[in-house]
């Protein structure tokens, strides 16, 4: 199952004025570019909020059977780009998408912002 990479490109500070252009949407064409260059077929998607807006940039990874993550906190840069990009492979190449916290790249480390079962998930017990 091939990983999906979503992108909020309403993120924004707070005291950044509405008209200005969004630190999400250039977070998501830095991922896009990266992944170009670098071959990666992943699916990149924006989307409008993810209700983290407190946590401005957010991205979610997400794939069928899987854990899904979502980040916050994420510089619009090409550092993160990266990083998503680094995160994104660990998890696709995991059968359940559990990423553990020390393999994950720095900035998805400290910018985690929720962990959420697939569906599939057996109960417990």
């Amino acid at each position: 199952m091939s990983t999906e990479i979503l992108v909020c490109v309403l993120c924004r500070p707070a005291d950044l004025p509405r008209e200005h252009p969004r630190p999400g949407r250039a977070l998501l064409e830095a991922v896009e570019n990266m992944a170009l260059r670098d071959g990666l077929s992943f699916p990149i998607r924006a989307v409008e909020c993810m209700s983290g807006c407190n946590r401005h940039c957010t991205v979610s990874l997400q794939a069928h059977e899987k854990f899904t993550y979502m980040f916050g906190d994420l510089a619009a840069d090409e550092t993160s780009a990266e990083q998503i990009l680094v995160c994104a492979q660990l998890h696709q190449n995991s059968a359940d998408g559990l990423i553990s916290r020390d393999l994950r790249p720095e900035r998805l480390r400290q910018g985690i912002l929720a962990r959420i079962p697939s569906i599939s998930l057996k109960p417990i017990g």
